[in-house]
């Protein structure tokens, strides 16, 4: 669940940089009533465990954190203990709710039911992970010095991030990579490669993904009221050389533009 994004786009010669940043709040069901259960939950988020269906039937209950206790009860009366006060237990559903979770709350739980004479009558296990999400991407683009273009794509705040690439909706494929693979994070182009180009990002908790118009290269070469410009840059900016027409006055900069080659 996202609670809220923002856009940052920076655009200098050369180089295009696109950001997204996220803000996260993820919220996590974990069925505690299957024994030995697998549950991820976010960090900063919150993670709901399901430790019974119907808690008013039940003498006594204890659910353990390791091997700290953090809930007991008998039927509908209950008291938690630990975590800061980021525990909440509701009776009517046998539902307890942790929140901003940190990880130090990863770990095994234990839920431990007992009968009116004190005695066990089931003990389940549940083992929690918590991980960051993905929190942001940033794709940045530039032109090579032969009209290949290197792309970028960082995330931040994630465990174990994994890469797709997808351009025109399709995987890259190895005839319009000059280097790397659509599984890294950072790959080049062949030269006049053009299109809507994604990167995705993704862990066990998250996703995100970012997509920038990928144009041709071209080199320009030119001067401008007296300064060189001999560079490789994406088309749509090569508006630092206009060639004249008419009359140029002496101002006028003279420019060589020539695409797909030095």
């Amino acid at each position: 669940m996202v609670s809220g994004s923002w856009f940052k786009i920076t655009a200098v010669v050369g180089i295009l940089m696109v950001v997204l940043e996220v803000s996260w709040g993820a919220e996590t069901y974990c069925d505690f009533r299957k024994d030995g259960a697998q549950c991820l939950g976010s960090l900063g988020g919150t993670v709901l465990l399901q430790l019974m269906s119907n808690i008013s039937e039940i003498p006594k209950y204890e659910c353990k954190h390791n091997t700290s206790k953090i809930l007991r009860g008998k039927f509908n009366n209950s008291q938690l203990t630990g975590l800061q006060n980021r525990l909440n237990f509701i009776p009517s559903n046998g539902t307890l709710i942790i929140t901003n979770l940190s990880r130090i709350d990863s770990g095994a739980y234990t839920l431990e039911t007992f009968d009116s004479n004190g005695k066990t009558e089931e003990k389940k296990t549940l083992q929690l992970n918590v991980e960051a999400p993905v929190s942001s991407a940033q794709l940045v683009s530039q032109c090579l010095s032969q009209g290949q273009i290197n792309v970028s794509c960082l995330s931040e705040g994630g465990d174990s991030p994994q890469y797709s690439w997808t351009l025109d909706g399709h995987s890259l494929r190895d005839s319009e990579l000059f280097s790397g693979n659509s599984e890294t994070n950072i790959i080049v182009l062949r030269q006049n490669i053009s299109g809507r180009l994604v990167c995705s990002v993704r862990n066990q908790v998250s996703f995100i993904f970012r997509e920038i118009q990928i144009s041709t290269c071209v080199f320009v070469n030119c001067s401008v009221n007296g300064t060189e410009i001999s560079t490789w840059m994406f088309q749509e900016y090569d508006s630092l050389c206009v060639e004249p027409t008419g009359n140029p006055s002496p101002d006028t900069p003279i420019l060589n533009v020539v695409a797909g080659k030095e």
